[in-house]
């Protein structure tokens, strides 16, 4: 009885007073309702490489940077450019929009905004930017305006035009909040353990950050009429603003200890270990053993490119490899004609899960995991000066890109046990005054810079790789080590045509916002293979 007047009295009292709550937490230290900034930042930079690296096992098949061994698997699928239905697999982007970093970045902005906290503001716009521009162009028409509405229970898509304008406003925004006088002990948080796990708040590489998404967005649009009158001056405008050189390369940390603080994609992340994922595709083996400009040999075991050695294993006995032929899985065929004989990605040579596995190139449990490159933004730089008929300036970024990318293999790459020998000054110039480099700008193609950026992407770059095909139409011109699949190979549903677009997240689209979806013509069994509007020609 006496514990009930007690209850009875504190309510009593509650009402009284009018104005304050009997459950107001807000004025408990031990129970915030608002959270600070920086305990949300270094869990939303992990989401960046956690969702990436799972959907990329899906991409990464449509790039052909890896296979399944088993060609029974279920996840031969995407090797034929179809997609598991009534699944998330591929969904990943999506989640991580909505879902990881969702309201939490927007409550990361928020607070960070009202407190001086200006450098954590930025880093929010500038991944906010990132990550729809990555949203956008795995989905084609994405949600938008209503994303973070409450109260509603569909929500009204919006396409790539709208959502493209809005990464720019976002980078814009980040771009103001780090040019603002921050407050006091910020830069201490944001280096700490805890802090930012990408550039430890160091505002002038997070501002590269936002003009190589903008470059990468210019990039894009090759295909559109203003491209070489107006476009192509944006790519090299902000590619010029971003990285100038490895050492600026957006990467993120990890310690390598157990599955939660490890590289998505090493072993005990788990991620690729299964046989249905991993399996290196034929495309990269070619393109480090002759075929960037002629033809690779059969079943080779050397290669003037330096990088063959240092990121793929070739078939031995051993572990790790250390004498064999370099192969690759063939599309759809898995891993003929031995079985087990192919390397796994992360260096296993049996092709199974099991220990140990060296975690070669940048597949070690605490390699850096890669989000934007130097290289890659040279390639872009590269491709955008040839569109426009800029042959000199293409070709100086072209040389930049492949001389970035051996630095990147030496700053990123040299993992696993034993770690790779550093590619040595010797080496590059061998590599770039032998036949697989054009020697002069008008000696140089668009296959000769789509190729090398191909290999500089491989294994990490898996939307912008697909970014880069879609683009070109899967040309064999352009591409001339991806393999081109003819229409029975394809997916039954595809109707002989290449996957153009990931379906939406199965469980919240398909299910929860299905009308939606229907009006855009999602419910259609070859809705993945209908162009988005970044590789058309139209505006």
């Amino acid at each position: 009885m006496k514990y009930y007047s007690l209850i009875i009295l504190a309510i009593l009292l509650a009402t009284a007073s009018g104005c304050k709550k009997l459950l107001d937490v807000n004025t408990d230290p031990a129970t915030p309702q608002v959270v600070k900034a920086e305990y949300m930042l270094a869990p939303i930079i992990f989401q960046m490489a956690n969702n990436t690296a799972t959907d990329y096992r899906v991409l990464f098949k449509y790039t052909q940077n890896m296979f399944s061994q088993d060609v029974l698997a279920a996840s031969v699928v995407w090797d034929r450019h179809g997609y598991v239905s009534a699944s998330d697999l591929g969904g990943s982007l999506w989640r991580m929009a909505y879902v990881n970093f969702g309201l939490n970045l927007e409550d990361m902005i928020k607070e960070a905004e009202a407190t001086n906290k200006w450098t954590y503001a930025g880093i929010g716009y500038a991944v906010k930017a990132w990550g729809y521009q990555m949203l956008t162009d795995a989905h084609g028409p994405v949600i938008l305006d209503e994303a973070f509405t409450l109260g509603k229970l569909e929500f009204r898509y919006q396409d790539q035009p709208e959502v493209y304008a809005r990464v720019r406003e976002w980078s814009q925004k980040a771009l103001e909040c780090f040019n603002k006088t921050e407050g006091a002990n910020v830069a201490a948080l944001l280096s700490s353990p805890s802090g930012d796990q990408m550039y430890r708040g160091d505002r002038p590489k997070w501002r590269k950050f936002v003009y190589a998404v903008l470059a990468t967005q210019y990039g894009h649009l090759v295909n559109k009429p203003e491209f070489k009158a107006r476009y192509a001056d944006s790519v090299v405008k902000y590619v010029n603003l971003s990285f100038a050189n490895s050492a600026d390369d957006a990467t993120i940390g990890f310690n390598g200890n157990t599955s939660g603080d490890s590289n998505p994609l090493g072993q005990n992340f788990a991620l690729f270990t299964p046989l249905a994922y991993g399996r290196i595709g034929q495309p990269i083996v070619d393109y480090l053993t002759g075929g960037v400009r002629g033809i690779p040999p059969a079943d080779p075991r050397t290669s003037v490119d330096p990088r063959l050695t240092r990121m793929i294993n070739p078939m031995s006995t051993t572990v790790p490899a250390t004498n064999g032929v370099y192969r690759g899985v063939m599309p759809t065929q898995g891993d003929v004609p031995t079985v087990k004989t192919i390397p796994h990605v992360l260096g296993s040579v049996t092709g199974s899960s099991a220990t140990p596995f060296p975690g070669k190139y940048i597949f070690a449990n605490a390699a850096r995991y890669p989000i934007m490159t130097y290289a890659q933004l040279q390639f872009i730089k590269s491709e955008a000066l040839f569109t426009k008929g800029d042959l000199a300036g293409a070709y100086s970024a072209y040389i930049a890109g492949i001389r970035g990318h051996m630095d990147f293999v030496n700053t990123y790459g040299r993992n696993g046990n034993p770690s790779a020998q550093a590619i040595t000054a010797a080496e590059i110039d061998a590599y770039l005054a032998s036949t697989e480099v054009a020697k002069t700008a008008g000696d140089l193609k668009l296959a000769d810079i789509m190729g090398q950026k191909y290999i500089a992407q491989w294994g990490w770059a898996g939307l912008e790789q697909w970014c880069d095909l879609r683009k070109h139409h899967y040309s064999a011109d352009v591409f001339r080590n991806y393999k081109q699949l003819a229409e029975g190979e394809l997916n039954d549903t595809n109707l002989g045509k290449y996957a153009y677009r990931l379906r939406p997240r199965y469980n919240s689209e398909y299910i929860w916002n299905r009308k939606e979806l229907d009006k855009w013509g999602g419910l259609a069994p070859n809705y993945h293979t209908v162009e988005t509007w970044f590789s058309l020609p139209n505006n």
